[in-house]
């Protein structure tokens, strides 16, 4: 028997579960943003088996290089994380493996599972372009549900807003504590939302800390659930990313089945490795915009950007680089195919 383990609680009912299960006897818990991640790997396991069968007859070597990159994605997801909040491991380096307690960045898994299928297809002397816009598809397919996860997590949230989608996260949820407390890098001095002192206990070392929702008084409950303390409403930022990751996936698709029709002819962006260029180039200009609706990613010292926008204009320019290359280097296939003597 499997029991629900919701860790936040808002107007009595579950609305966040970065818990989604514990197995009973060991107590392991399953994590709804681990789950997510692997519900987005087996769907863009089945699309590349689909798509693949446009290219090879026999799919199983696109298939064991995405088995590959399963795990080379949750260790780069974790990399990511660590280096991102580095400061939170610098006193106690070895929690840097513990995976199970949670801490995983989509982004730095996607990066590893690509270096890790292009090496494989490299190895194998597979058509490399060929499979990787392929894998592109397919991982903004695993993005779309990646991004879910996060809603469920209550990471990646977004900054306040009055639009009537607007969603409220829970007292204690990260998106509330970040609320709560002052955030000099963004220009808050005060905090977004005031919260009287008895709402709050000493922390170790320094400072203060929220109180557990378990210890807060009925009628502090009543006023974090629906009262004036309620978490205030803010862009559904992962809902948005799912959606842009879907659109991404369809309009990679299309340009996919495009170049499939474009043998022998010279189109643009109809290249052989055209797709995955742009995959980088969509996604990393979507992630750059997206960033100024999210209220979590540190910034950096040099610039005022967040790490992931330096991140996303780095993506838009590598992809740039790569659609260059790739077309290139389809002009001169076609060339020698139309005069092999030259």
């Amino acid at each position: 028997m499997l029991f629900i383990r919701p860790r936040f609680v808002l107007d009595g009912v579950e609305v966040v579960y970065p818990e989604l299960f514990e197995i009973p006897l060991v107590h392991v818990t399953i994590k709804s943003y681990g789950l997510m991640m692997v519900v987005g790997f087996l769907s863009a396991v089945w699309l590349i088996r689909v798509l693949a069968r446009e290219i090879t007859p026999d799919p199983q070597m696109i298939i064991n290089a995405a088995l590959y990159s399963l795990v080379a994605g949750l260790a780069g997801a974790r990399l990511f994380y660590v280096v991102h909040y580095f400061e939170h491991f610098r006193s106690r380096p070895l929690a840097a493996f513990a995976i199970w307690e949670g801490g995983l960045e989509l982004l730095g898994g996607v990066l590893l599972a690509i270096t890790v299928i292009f090496l494989y297809l490299l190895y194998h002397r597979l058509p490399v372009r060929r499979y990787l816009d392929i894998l592109a598809i397919a991982l903004m397919l695993a993005l779309a549900f990646g991004r879910i996860g996060c809603f469920l997590n209550g990471c990646c949230y977004g900054r306040p807003t009055d639009l009537p989608w607007g969603v409220r996260f829970p007292y204690g949820s990260p998106a509330y504590r970040s609320q709560v407390s002052p955030d000099p890098v963004r220009g808050r001095t005060e905090p977004q939302l005031e919260l009287p002192p008895e709402f709050f206990v000493p922390a170790q070392g320094a400072g203060t800390v929220l109180k557990p929702y378990e210890d807060l008084s009925p009628a502090q409950r009543r006023k974090v659930n629906g009262g004036p303390y309620r978490c205030l409403p803010v862009h559904p930022t992962q809902l948005y990313a799912s959606a842009n990751a879907v659109l991404t996936c369809g309009l990679l698709w299309l340009f996919w089945r495009r170049s499939l029709g474009s043998a022998g002819k010279k189109r643009l962006l109809a290249a052989p490795g055209s797709t995955f260029a742009l995959m980088f180039i969509f996604y990393g200009i979507s992630r750059f915009l997206m960033e100024f609706l999210r209220d979590d990613n540190p910034f950096t010292r040099l610039d005022g950007l967040t790490i992931s926008q330096n991140l996303g204009i780095a993506l838009v320019v590598f992809g740039a680089v790569l659609m260059v290359i790739f077309h290139r280097m389809a002009g001169r296939v076609q060339k020698r195919v139309q005069d092999p003597f030259s």
